[in-house]
């Protein structure tokens, strides 16, 4: 195996193996840290000890009142070497010396050395300045450890000095056993470490949901990539309501400035009218909400994300409404003209079928009355269209509604007394498309309800004055009074279950947009009566 391929064979392939190998390598470098610091430490310690045990051992020895009287004699040899020896032996020291100020020695572990002078440099202060202290010096034993003190005579009067002393060699020897213990609590602490390691790893691999490193890098970039390629804005929390990541769509639609976000990720205080903690607190999902941020309307859909039924964040998908709405614009008027078409061609196919039969059995007086009745009444629809609402996006819609009517055996009247000639440009039509075309199809369901010859509905309009109104009223069964304050709200349905309640939600939205109101209320025809009214002028314009 070549050194390339024994790297790629040692290199960790999985989160365990990553975190094991990081945490072995981490505690081997506390481990040898530690091992340096404790053992620099013990060795201090004892060399400070065995110091401070030689310096004692010396203050002893210079008090004893024989070893002052002996210095004091003539002979002072044979009083102190035995009794030198005797302390020395018992404290396991290396020598204990007893000089005089000339630096004589009359007490020493190798009874040749007796007489001669003291070696190592270090008894000036103790001999002239009386001092008692601890020194390391080389001696005629090799280097030691020394503690140094004078002696007094009884007029205080220095008269000698005592050297206690431990070899270096020695001391070296005996910290080892000072390291026994620690090097046991590193040990103990390495196996921690790895068993905590494997626990770790074993943790995390949970959390991530078993991926490993290579792929969430993976998926990470493939994050960015699928989020940026949305065309919506897209906006994510934690559960915090911090913001944890945008697209670049996302400041397109809401006109926030990316470095407002790197300031604050706060999402209450970047995009306070978005009402995403909503969702956070409450863990619902909430789709198709129209909000206004900095002054644009966007429709947003909020889904919380998820985890053990647990809610760890909010995920907000979002366009603007401008863009939807001419999407649906375009939609409403295919919508309505193929309805148009589809209730003309049925309409015509049964009139043309009408008309071939009487042709067939020679009742041709009954058949040309047929053709200038319904001539007369399209002609007549068309007349009264064209004159009252020069607006073919409104106009279409009626008319579409009136071909729909009879199709659906429905008396749909149009009161030829309204007008629709002082339609603001500012109005878009397809807002009031949406408005009255939900209204009359909601009475169309209604009257289907009724007998055949109580299918009626009811459809008044004007400009006159400062605001557009709309009346639309049918022969139905009405609203139940307990539906009265909810019949405007998303869902809710006087059809029963299963239809999804849209059409009235979706006309007060519009007619709201618009600054106008809609109330409904029992008509004359015995079912509802919806008024609808829209100013012509725009707020905060003359």
């Amino acid at each position: 195996m070549n050194r390339v391929g024994l790297i790629e064979w040692l290199k960790p392939k999985t989160i365990q193996s990553y975190l094991v190998s990081m945490v072995l390598g981490l505690v081997f470098i506390q481990v040898v840290v530690s091992w340096f610091i404790i053992s620099g430490l013990a060795s201090d310690l004892t060399r400070h000890q065995i110091g401070q045990t030689a310096l004692k051992t010396a203050l002893a020895v210079a008090e004893i009142p024989q070893i002052r009287r002996a210095l004091l004699s003539d002979d002072p040899y044979h009083v102190i070497q035995p009794l030198a020896e005797t302390i020395r032996k018992k404290t396991g020291a290396a020598f204990v010396v007893v000089g005089d100020t000339k630096g004589v020695r009359y007490s020493h572990p190798v009874r040749e050395r007796i007489g001669q002078h003291f070696v190592g440099g270090d008894t000036g202060p103790a001999i002239s300045e009386g001092k008692s202290y601890v020194s390391q010096a080389r001696g005629t034993l090799g280097v030691s450890l020394r503690g140094m003190t004078p002696v007094y005579d009884y007029n205080s009067r220095i008269i000698g000095f005592v050297s206690v002393g431990y070899l270096t060699e020695n001391i070296r020897k005996t910290i080892p056993r000072y390291l026994n213990k620690p090097l046991l609590s590193i040990l103990g602490m390495c196996a921690v470490g790895v068993l905590s390691a494997v626990f770790i790893a074993w943790q995390l691999k949970r959390i991530t949901l078993g991926l490993e490193p290579a792929e969430i890098t993976s998926l990470y970039l493939e994050r960015g990539a699928v989020l940026e390629s949305i065309r919506e804005g897209v906006i994510a929390l934690d559960d915090q309501g911090q913001v944890r990541l945008a697209n670049k769509a996302a400041f397109r639609y809401t006109g926030i400035d990316p470095e407002i976000l790197g300031k604050s990720r706060d999402v209450r205080e970047v995009l306070p009218e978005a009402g995403l903690m909503r969702t956070l607190r409450t863990g619902e999902a909430e789709h198709d909400l129209e909000r206004v941020v900095n002054g644009r309307e966007l429709v947003f859909n909020i889904i919380p994300v998820l985890h053990a039924d647990k809610v760890h964040g909010v995920v907000a998908s979002f366009r603007r409404k401008d863009e939807l709405d001419r999407l649906a614009d375009e939609l409403s008027r295919v919508q309505e003209y193929t309805e148009l078409l589809r209730g003309q061609t049925h309409e015509y196919s049964n009139k043309l079928h009408t008309i071939a039969g009487l042709i067939q059995i020679g009742a041709h007086r009954e058949a040309l009355d047929l053709v200038t009745t319904e001539s007369s009444g399209y002609e007549d629809i068309i007349r009264f269209l064209n004159e009252a609402v020069p607006h073919p996006v409104i106009a279409a819609i009626v008319l579409g509604k009136f071909n729909r009517a009879r199709e659906l055996k429905i008396d749909f009247q149009v009161d030829r007394e309204g007008t629709m000639l002082d339609v603001p440009e500012w109005l878009p039509q397809d807002k009031l498309v949406t408005i009255v075309g939900n209204l009359i199809a909601n009475a169309f369901d209604a009257v289907l309800q009724q007998d055949k010859d109580n299918r009626r509905v009811d459809l008044s309009f004007t400009d006159l004055g400062k605001e557009i109104i709309f009346e639309v009223s049918d022969s139905g069964p009405g609203i139940p009074q307990e539906l009265l304050d909810r019949i405007f709200e998303k869902g809710v349905s006087t059809k029963g279950p299963g239809r999804r309640g849209l059409g009235l939600f979706l006309a007060r939205q519009r007619t709201r947009e618009l600054g106008g109101w809609i109330t409904v209320a029992p008509g004359e025809l015995g079912g509802a009566l919806f008024t609808v009214a829209i100013p012509k002028h725009q707020k905060g314009k003359p």
